[in-house]
């Protein structure tokens, strides 16, 4: 059988992450088992959905190079199909139209909260044989209130719910809008959808919707129901955790081969391996190694997972990505001098923020100077810079980074100071702070000029 499965994400607020690895998972699928990746965009709540959701899902799955197969079809555009389906089950007896009023249906459901019993619907219109006039009826499904109804769920296994527990859904509202449950199930059939494959909260959805498919006389495609992605303190993941939504990752600065991995390994894994393909992955995934458990977000490991993807771009696609993120307008020197200090730039970056900050650098003289600079602005080290500019600009100091190290080197000997006196001083007129790569690297990607004019700035605005 060949395999076809949808993402069906609703625009009614961002893409969560961990709808982004349900996207992932069905993509994966598809492509291991050279099948379809449907988009569907579940659009029937007008009230909630926007354009600009629209627009930021089909901008996240791009982004990770997550591409659909044919056009994403727009469920709204489709309502009168949905809307067939009903009065059809209607027709042949497999629904039923449903006059109780909205009050009527409150009252019963307040007497069963007062005596602890799980509300239901009683069926009161099920075998009406004449409408009420002057009321708009909703249609109900009827549904098969004995035996059972099971699920063989590719993740969870077999599970089985007692009919009983079942009620009459509705399928079409009074004013002629479907629901959620009986859209889903026409899209589905329609759209050829042999796998379905989603979060665990949808699972006890399924077997109301493969109630609806059997009363349609239509084949139950193959479910299967990921566990959810939850924080660190075990609650399912949100936005008190910190970044919940996909477009916060990109833009917080993430490389999207980095968070399609850790978002495989969030609940998949292949034997010990941690850094894993895009081809790797579409060859090894199935899923056998989908665990049962929920799984747990833990930032730091993200962090690190793209810091070392970071460390792995080469210098000219990094400087690429790293474009969009700077403030400024960047010149031709500019990104010479970046690309030329990024190899020690990226060695200590997690994020593209980070490493855009720490490229600044290269962009500008600091505009503020950490507190721990403090300790290098006193009359020694200003002396000490001022030799240092006089030997650059002389030629005396090569501006060279090996071979300036050993100069300086030398020339703290001889003043009878420490090599990391004189760098430390260095760096803070240079950076701003204590923490950079090389400070002779950073001498010698901004050349002469720019250094003794970032000395002079230094000390005339903090050491005068």
């Amino acid at each position: 059988m060949s395999v076809k499965v949808r993402f069906a994400p609703s625009p009614t607020g961002v893409l969560h992450i961990g709808s982004v690895r349900t996207a992932l998972f069905n993509w994966l699928f598809a492509r291991h088992n050279n099948g379809k990746f449907c988009l569907r965009i579940e659009d029937t709540d007008k009230l909630r959905s926007t354009d600009e959701n629209t627009e930021l899902i089909f901008k996240i799955l791009e982004w990770l190079k997550i591409d659909w197969d044919g056009e994403p079809v727009i469920q709204s555009s489709r309502i009168e199909r949905h809307k067939e389906v009903a009065h059809d089950l209607v027709k042949y007896g497999k629904a039923y139209y449903c006059y109780c009023s909205p009050e009527e249906l409150a009252f019963k459901k307040d007497e069963c909260l007062k005596k602890g019993l799980p509300y239901k619907y009683d069926g009161k219109c099920r075998n009406l044989t004449e409408p009420i006039p002057g009321i708009n009826p909703v249609i109900r499904l009827k549904a098969n209130t004995s035996g059972d109804t099971s699920v063989n769920d590719m993740v969870q296994g077999a599970v089985t719910v007692n009919n009983s527990q079942m009620d009459d859904l509705i399928l079409l509202r009074s004013d002629g809008t479907p629901t959620y449950m009986l859209s889903v199930v026409v899209d589905d059939h329609d759209m050829g959808i042999t796998h379905v494959i989603r979060g665990d909260d949808h699972l006890t959805n399924t077997f109301r919707q493969i109630q609806i498919f059997e009363a349609c006389g239509w084949d139950v495609p193959t479910f299967g129901h990921i566990p959810l992605i939850y924080g660190p303190d075990g609650t399912k993941l949100s936005k008190r955790h910190g970044a919940a939504s996909a477009i916060d990752y990109m833009q917080l600065g993430y490389l999207p081969e980095a968070i399609a991995n850790y978002l495989l390994r969030l609940g998949w894994s292949h034997g010990d391996d941690e850094i894993i393909s895009r081809e790797d992955a579409v060859k090894w995934f199935d899923f056998a190694n989908v665990g049962k458990s929920p799984s747990r977000f833990d930032i730091a490991k993200l962090q690190n997972l793209n810091g070392r993807y970071i460390r792995e771009r080469d210098n000219e696609s990094l400087f690429e990505y790293m474009l969009p993120f700077f403030k400024y307008e960047l010149t031709d020197i500019h990104k010479d001098r970046i690309l030329k200090g990024l190899n020690g730039l990226k060695d200590r970056a997690k994020t593209i923020v980070e490493l855009v900050n720490s490229a600044m650098i290269y962009v500008q003289s600091p505009t503020s100077y950490d507190e721990k600079c403090k300790k290098y602005q006193t009359e020694l080290h200003k002396s000490l810079l001022k030799d240092i500019a006089t030997k650059l600009e002389s030629g005396e100091f090569a501006c060279h980074e090996d071979t300036l190290c050993n100069q300086v080197r030398a020339y703290a000997d001889s003043k009878g100071v420490k090599l990391v006196e004189i760098a430390q001083a260095m760096r803070s007129a240079l950076c701003g702070c204590l923490t950079s790569p090389s400070v002779f690297e950073i001498v010698a990607i901004l050349g002469v000029k720019e250094t003794i004019q970032r000395f002079n700035r230094y000390q005339s605005e903090l050491l005068a």
